[in-house]
């Protein structure tokens, strides 16, 4: 899996120096580009329009680069300055949105527009080595067939979205082809009557049968997913079925955190009423690990980082790694278990008993220890209880898993006494959960 920080709100892409310089020295190693930062939805709503506005302001023409709806291949241009800057900080960009108009746009007249920016999309990303770009399905666009409600989908998985879509994506599947170029839908939603409702490709089933439809017409997997957080949980959907259903054509996922009415993009766990988080973090890391997912994560809290005084700004992103990094080893901890030939567990409470209800059976530990001496020589969910000294005596190879929220202290006891191999297990977010209350010994 594959950790990507999203420049946007971080990079000013006319003086991307500072912005890259952060989240370089945060320890990030991937970045992603959203193209729409060289041409804003903005921009493509009222293409046509501002052309006539830019005739009558004479100091736009002292603009440097131009508008991109109106010349595509100015994209790289735009971009060339944050592309040098990334690369001497040996930064990756694994990941890229295209530009996209407005959710609830009313334009149905630039499908032509917008195949010649995602076309170009393409060839910057194959000449960048960006392998995945996310480009929207069309809801609004008119060609040649009447675009219907996103609403529709959800009743027929090959209606007319479907025919739109189809012919579309086909328009731009030989193109990523020959830039080696993986093409991502996105779950879409949009607003009736101020509520945020599912939109377009919000259906598991129905865009599991699309990517698989448009796949099979090209003869390769040329076709993925990209899961937008903030999207399921506008829609309040059950992220936990959604990924379960896409399974591995997910190949992305998008974090943010939001308050689950409006549009936003926080980082995650920042956004909380009466101490709960308003997204559910729970059903999406148990939906990804029980998929295996391993494909990009892309962190995107633009509006945290903007509301933070670029002083701050540095150990903001630090903090952002570190979320992110707990994402990947929530999501990715039985890769952990596997890491090591045998496995000790140092704690003998709720933690120890979802860890045996969990994991026990697959990953069986050798035994548990406590520093509750009237529990050393018990049993506990069929593990010996041992004193932390027995720890010294453990085959080489072997992970030590603490499982007892003080991790830190219990961390720096064991590092004392010299043990290695130290991991944390945390039962937050499991399968299931286990909560009979212990019996006092």
């Amino acid at each position: 899996m594959d950790i990507v920080c999203s420049t946007v709100g971080i990079v000013n892409t006319f003086r991307p120096g500072q912005g890259i310089l952060d989240i370089a020295n945060a320890g990030f190693e991937n970045i992603s580009l959203d193209l729409d930062m060289s041409c804003p939805a903005y921009e493509l709503e009222h293409y046509g329009r501002l052309k006539k506005k830019a005739e009558e302001w004479e100091h736009l023409k002292e603009y440097t680069y131009l508008p991109i709806s109106e010349h595509p291949s100015e994209i790289q241009r735009y971009f060339e300055k944050m592309l040098f800057v990334s690369g001497e900080k040996h930064l990756n960009l694994p990941f890229a949105m295209a530009p996209y108009l407005p959710r609830d746009s009313k334009r149905r007249d630039l499908k032509e527009l917008l195949l010649s920016l995602h076309k170009e999309s393409i060839r910057f990303c194959g000449r960048i080595g960006c392998r995945y770009l996310v480009i929207r399905p069309m809801t609004n666009v008119s060609g040649g067939r009447e675009a219907s409600s996103s609403l529709s989908v959800a009743c027929n998985v090959y209606g007319s979205e479907w025919e739109v879509n189809r012919d579309y994506y086909l328009c731009l599947a030989a193109e990523a082809r020959q830039n080696q170029v993986i093409l991502l839908l996105e779950n879409q939603c949009h607003s009736m009557n101020g509520h945020m409702i599912r939109g377009i490709c919000s259906d598991g089933y129905i865009v599991a049968e699309w990517i698989d439809a448009l796949n099979r017409e090209v003869g390769e997997e040329r076709f993925g997913f990209c899961m937008d957080v903030g999207v399921c949980s506008l829609c309040g959907q059950d992220m936990h079925e959604f990924s379960r259903v896409l399974g591995k054509r997910i190949k992305a996922v998008i974090l943010r955190d939001c308050d689950g009415q409006q549009e936003g993009s926080m980082l995650p766990f920042t956004c909380a009423y009466s101490g709960q988080p308003r997204t559910d973090w729970l059903n999406l890391i148990r939906g990804l690990r029980e998929t295996g997912f391993d494909g990009q994560l892309v962190l995107d809290f633009r509006d945290t980082a903007c509301t933070f005084s670029p002083i701050l700004r540095p150990q903001l992103m630090v903090f952002a790694k570190a979320v992110a990094d707990y994402f990947k080893w929530q999501i990715e901890i039985e890769n952990l278990l596997k890491k090591y030939s045998s496995i000790a567990l140092f704690g003998a409470g709720n933690m120890c008993r979802n860890y045996m209800k969990c994991y026990g059976e697959k990953y069986p530990p050798l035994f548990t220890c406590d520093n509750n001496q009237k529990v050393w020589g018990t049993e506990f969910c069929g593990l010996e209880v041992k004193s932390p000294e027995a720890l010294k005596e453990v085959p080489e190879g072997c992970g030590i898993f603490i499982c007892n929220i003080y991790y830190r202290e219990i961390e720096q006891q064991l590092r004392d006494m010299g043990i290695e191999n130290i991991e944390f297990f945390n039962d937050e977010y499991m399968p299931s959960f286990h909560f009979d209350r212990l019996r006092t010994v």
